[in-house]
Formats: structure tokens, C-alpha cells, sequence
């Protein structure tokens, strides 16, 4: 009894100093300033530089003339039959690459998903996707000129020993339809990149479960795997299409001529010749842009945000 109490006692002691918080460790911890918000530093600087300051210079010179009066001319403009075919050149050159993208890179990730994780293959094709995802611009296009180009080694090469010339019926590689290959390239390993990650999630246990109430391989891909990866594979879709709607060095390298898409319109309306006084209605392009490109992203937080509740 006597111990019974002593402890009570101390418990009832120590009580008060735990719940007023009084130890001055506790209160030094709490009261010292924390730095951790200064490692957001360059990514908010780059988040301004990057995106926040092109924002406001779009929306700001598509509402404007050159003398800096205000007009709705440069908006009016995206009703032109011109622009909105533009859009729709973009929007469908999009949706192709990031649908078959998704489809083939969804197929890589299945069949790396038998494999070693630490394997060299399952390794090599992790490096060479995550590389190729960033392969693009100028150096994709220059190799696609020097492989497939009108000179090309592969070209000629047809040529020379086969007979068939791939450019009989015009030079596609320079025009929109060739826009599609290059696109292929690094769509497929973004895929790879974004999609694996949850298929690799997906738990044994529940293959396990399917085999156990009498389950088929097929009946676990229907009732479970595709179920709860749709989501996931919905968001890769949504970035895939986000990254090619906003893609230009590459299609700017092949396609020196026209402006077929979004992108190289804009980059007619700041450069040609043939529309001076109207380099605003650039700004009011890349407002289009950002205005697609910003409801693909917020579909993507959204599809995303639900993709991970599993996943948790």
C-alpha cells in the first residue's frame, strides 16, 4: 500500500509539469525558430522565374496592344478558324502520342514487373527510361534527321539496296504526321517512369487472396489489378498529354516551316513578318495554353490524389 501510494503520488506530482508543458527542454524546443522553409527557397524561385512571371507577362500582353492600350482584338483572335485549328492540331497530335504512349509504356512496366528488381535488365531499362524521358529538343530532332531524314543513314539506306523511298508521297518528317515519332520517344519512357511505380505496389497478398477463394490470373487483372490502377494509369495519361501539348524545341527543330501547333504559332506571332503589330496576340496563345495545360494538371492532382489512397 505504501508503494501504491508513493507512486500515486509521484504520478499526481508529475502530472501538472507534463500537461503545462514546463520542462525547459520541451519549451526551448518549441519556442526556436525553425529554417526548414529555406530549403524551398530555389524551388520557389524557380517555380517565379519559370512559370509565375511568364504567367502574368501572357495574360498581361494578351489583354494589351503594343502601345499599352487595352484591347480584346488579341482574345478574339483564339476564335479565329486559324487558331482554333491550331489547337486542334496540338490537342490531337496530344492525345495520340499520350494514349499509345500510356498503352506501350504500360506494357513495359507489366513485363518489368517480372523481373529482379536489383537485375541488371530490370536496372538498364530504369536508367535508359529515365534518360530517354528527358531526351528531347533539338538533340531528338537531330537524330531523327541524321537516322530518317531525307539524307538519313536509314533512308538512303532503303533506298540504295531496297528501292523504297519512305518520302514518295512528301516529306512528312517535316510536317506535323512526323511529329508523332519523335514524340513516341520520350513518351513511352515517361510512362515507364510515372506507371511502374504503382504497379510495382500492387500486394501479393491480394493474388494471394484471389488464388485462395478459387481466382484465375484473369479474374485478379479484372476484379482487382485494373480496377485500382485505373487511376493511377488515368494521371500518367493526363501528364503524358500535358507534356506533349507543351513540347516545342523538338517540333520547332523538324518543323522549320508552318506553325501546325500551339507552340509554333506562338513563335510565328513573335518572329513573322507577315503579322507586325500583332506580337501580343502571342500572349494571348500562351494563355490558351496555360489555361488547357492547367485543367489537364488539376484532373491529374485530382485522379492522383485518389490513385494514392491505396497506396498509402
Amino acid at each position: 500500500m505504501t508503494t501504491l501510494t508513493a507512486t500515486g503520488a509521484d504520478a499526481a506530482a508529475s502530472a501538472p509539469t507534463t500537461s503545462a508543458g514546463s520542462s525547459p527542454h520541451a519549451r526551448a524546443r518549441r519556442s526556436a525558430p525553425s529554417f526548414a522553409w529555406l530549403g524551398l527557397v530555389p524551388f520557389a524561385a524557380y517555380v517565379v522565374l519559370f512559370l509565375a512571371v511568364p504567367t502574368i507577362l501572357s495574360i498581361g500582353s494578351g489583354f494589351f496592344t503594343k502601345d499599352g492600350s487595352f484591347t480584346w482584338s488579341n482574345m478574339s483572335a483564339l476564335a479565329d478558324p486559324v487558331v482554333l485549328n491550331t489547337f486542334a492540331n496540338s490537342a490531337g497530335l496530344s492525345l495520340l502520342t499520350a494514349v499509345v504512349g500510356a498503352l506501350v509504356g504500360a506494357l513495359v512496366c507489366y513485363a518489368l514487373l517480372g523481373m529482379d528488381p536489383e537485375g541488371r535488365t530490370r536496372s538498364a531499362v530504369d536508367a535508359a527510361a529515365g534518360v530517354l524521358a528527358q531526351f528531347g529538343g533539338v538533340m531528338l530532332a537531330f537524330a531523327f534527321i541524321a537516322t530518317i531524314g531525307i539524307q538519313g543513314v536509314v533512308t538512303v539506306f532503303l533506298k540504295d539496296s531496297f528501292g523504297v523511298n519512305i518520302f514518295e508521297n512528301g516529306t512528312w518528317l517535316y510536317e506535323l504526321p512526323g511529329l508523332v515519332l519523335p514524340y513516341f520517344y520520350f513518351q513511352i519512357p515517361l510512362m515507364v517512369i510515372t506507371f511502374m511505380p504503382a504497379l510495382a505496389a500492387l500486394k501479393p497478398q491480394w493474388a494471394e487472396a484471389n488464388l485462395t477463394l478459387g481466382g484465375t490470373r484473369a479474374s485478379f487483372w479484372l476484379r482487382i489489378g485494373i480496377p485500382v490502377l485505373a487511376p493511377s494509369f488515368l494521371a500518367s495519361l493526363l501528364l503524358l498529354f500535358a507534356n506533349s501539348f507543351s513540347s516545342y524545341a523538338t517540333a520547332a527543330a523538324l518543323a522549320s516551316q508552318g506553325a501546325q501547333i500551339v507552340p509554333l504559332q506562338i513563335r510565328t506571332a513573335l518572329t513573322s513578318e507577315t503579322v507586325l503589330g500583332r506580337e501580343n496576340l502571342a500572349g494571348a496563345l500562351a494563355l490558351g495554353m496555360i489555361v488547357i495545360v492547367g485543367i489537364v494538371m488539376a484532373l491529374y492532382s485530382l485522379v492522383q490524389r485518389r490513385a494514392a489512397r491505396w497506396q498509402s
